[in-house]
């Protein structure tokens, strides 16, 4: 009678291996989070955004991307503004405490430090075009696109009125992808 031999213990231990070996690239990566991705988006809305012909940025000036009031995005979006190109522009970030500084930016993300204040800012810019993003974790105040959380995931409203009346035009593109646009009267 014959018998049956185990396998060796080196081929016991090769299916073991190959599963350790695997599992770091099989470890999900943890999702990004809410100001990573605003980060991301925020550069990127320019793409999609027609300025009146004196507020376009000339030839070899790049796109202007302020943070006006508190910054949540630090180094995140400045890593995001330095891989854009928007029609042959770079995208540059300005941080500025306040809005009167705010002359030459192109896009403007708003949150004051308390929900007064972000409407105080907002009210400064009101007559410069300048594409304003707010974000709903500061409050009920909105810019012409404004962030939110909807379903676990960050989205964002435009107001193409608001966009309208200080002479800029939202693509066609852009919209299709809000939750929601308050549309031209």
């Amino acid at each position: 009678m014959r018998r049956h031999r185990p396998f060796p213990a080196a081929l016991r231990l090769l299916p073991l291996l190959a599963l350790a070996t695997m599992a770091p690239a099989a470890r999900a990566q943890p999702p990004p989070t809410q100001d990573a991705v605003q980060a991301a988006f925020l550069p990127k809305f320019a793409r999609y955004v027609d300025w009146p012909a004196g507020a376009q940025p000339g030839p070899g000036v790049p796109f202007q991307l302020c943070v006006i009031g508190r910054d949540p995005y630090g180094p995140m979006l400045d890593a995001a503004a330095a891989g854009e190109q928007i029609d042959g522009h770079g995208v540059t970030v300005r941080r500025l405490a306040r809005a009167e500084g705010a002359a030459g930016c192109h896009l403007a993300f708003v949150e004051g430090a308390a929900r007064p204040e972000t409407q105080r800012l907002l009210f400064a810019l009101r007559q410069q075009p300048i594409l304003t993003v707010t974000d709903a974790r500061a409050g009920p105040q909105r810019g012409m696109i404004h962030f939110t959380m909807v379903s676990g995931r960050v989205r964002f409203f435009i107001d193409q009125e608001e966009a309208a009346q200080r002479g800029l035009t939202i693509s066609s593109r852009l919209l299709a992808l809000a939750a929601g646009v308050r549309p031209r009267r």
